[in-house]
């Protein structure tokens, strides 16, 4: 596998710690000192659709790749428009790519990971020779505005990656799950209401969460997932440029770090202008450090993601674009 073209897409709307203040019982320092989270993008007119096929555009575009050469589209996402159809076919329908199969994966904040292995799989069978990958959400469409533990932390935005079976940029890949711990972070679906069962007015769910719960999966998961991925690649970690991980907390980003003893200059960052958006927000990394022209060819890179399922997947990568 190859990466041949990236490209992200965040609302134009930018909340402040400051500009929640306004509306809640909350401050920049609470927010700044627990989560490291100053800003997030909030979608007002943009959707998630229309978030994916402005950075799966530009991923093509960085490729330049057609979308009439693509043959396999998965858009993972919690936080699609429709139900059906699928984010990744309405991304298909955007773009024009004819050729491809499109569908849809979830597994909350790993979902890029989960979506970036199964392309992986299917290029190594010889179906598909091109795909794009994406990660994308509206997350502010999803929490509860009066809970100030969780709204503060989400952001909306959406990131891609074109990529090839060109090429031995994948050096391996981890994943796991753990759904006994699924409900340490959870959002309900519609319940059941038919002509048999009769529910009285409906109500929307919001994403619920046990902060303290998820941070100690995060702490004790990601660490250990990152040195098997090494373990796998037969990279010795002193060999990694960087270490991009899921923008969740500054918390858990400096722990995982101490915990693989390595500085946290090896860790990008994004979340203080970005906060968590969830899948998006690994693919949404990669493009800021390539734009910052941080990246060369040959460099080893690990990216990581982990939440909701629980999930976590981590992979080593040898930049060759």
């Amino acid at each position: 596998m190859k990466f041949l073209g990236i490209g992200s897409a965040l609302p134009k709307k930018v909340v402040s710690n400051d500009d929640l203040a306004q509306v809640m019982d909350t401050s920049d320092e609470w927010i700044r000192s627990r989560t490291g989270i100053g800003t997030r993008h909030i979608a007002v007119e943009e959707t998630t659709t229309s978030m994916s096929v402005e950075a799966a555009g530009k991923a093509l575009k960085d490729a330049g790749v057609s979308a009439e050469e693509l043959d396999l589209i998965i858009a993972a996402t919690v936080s699609p428009d429709y139900i059906f159809p699928t984010l990744a076919c309405e991304v298909q329908s955007a773009l024009g790519a004819v050729n491809a199969t499109a569908f849809d994966l979830g597994a909350g904040c790993s979902g890029f990971l989960f979506a970036l292995a199964t392309a992986d799989a299917y290029l190594r069978t010889g179906r598909f020779k091109k795909a794009l990958v994406i990660g994308a959400e509206t997350l502010s469409k999803m929490v509860d505005w009066e809970d100030r533990s969780t709204c503060v932390l989400f952001g909306d935005g959406a990131g891609a990656a074109v990529i090839s079976a060109e090429g031995n940029g994948l050096l391996s890949m981890v994943q796991g799950s753990d759904g006994a711990g699924g409900m340490a972070l959870s959002c309900k679906n519609r319940p059941v209401n038919n002509i048999y069962h009769k529910l009285g007015p409906q109500q929307y769910s919001f994403t619920q969460m046990n902060g303290r719960e998820v941070y100690k999966f995060a702490v004790q998961t990601v660490p250990k997932a990152v040195s098997e991925a090494l373990e796998k690649a037969q990279v010795p970690i002193e060999e990694v440029k960087y270490f991009l991980l899921h923008q969740a907390n500054i918390r858990i980003i400096e722990s995982v770090a101490k915990r693989l003893h390595q500085p946290m200059e090896k860790f990008p960052t994004n979340l203080e202008k970005c906060g968590n958006v969830s899948a998006a927000s690994v693919p949404i990394l990669l493009d800021d450090v390539l734009k910052q022209g941080l990246l060369q060819k040959g460099d080893k890179v690990v990216l990581a993601g982990f939440g909701a399922g629980l999930t976590w997947g981590s992979c080593v990568i040898e930049w060759q674009a």
